[in-house]
């Protein structure tokens, strides 16, 4: 099954982890992480602005609406800003099935109902996954 995570950049140990774990499940995640890493738009003297500009943000842009359009599930790592919460209204609007992973400082209102079904623990989560893809 290809699973999109929409999720903010300050949770990408989270993403890589989650990942793993669903990739050793047999999953294929599109991964905007592997797609375009903008280290050097945080570390660097290019700021992320200028980074969103170039032709590589376009790149990475492409791939999370191309990735977003293709996956067979999204999933939410919260709390996550605009971006994350673009993707998963874009995925709703196509009516992707989405789980969330929720935390406990996440700041969302009428539109936490975009969420299929919220988790609060990972393993929760990955059994949840796992019997998606039985259906």
């Amino acid at each position: 099954m290809k699973i999109y995570i929409a999720a903010s950049w300050k949770h990408q140990h989270a993403v890589e982890m989650l990942t793993n774990e669903l990739e050793k499940r047999g999953h294929t995640i599109l991964s905007w992480l592997r797609e375009g890493r903008p280290e050097e738009a945080f570390l660097s003297k290019l700021d992320l602005d200028n980074f969103i500009k170039s032709p590589e943000g376009r790149e990475v842009f492409e791939f999370c609406i191309n990735s977003v359009k293709s996956a067979d599930l999204l999933i939410y790592i919260g709390p996550s800003g605009c971006d994350a919460w673009a993707e998963i209204g874009m995925g709703h609007g196509l009516g992707k099935p989405i789980f969330g992973l929720l935390a406990k400082s996440e700041d969302v209102g009428m539109m936490r109902h975009m969420i299929k079904e919220w988790f609060s623990s990972v393993v929760s989560l990955l059994d949840a996954v796992d019997e998606f893809e039985k259906r």
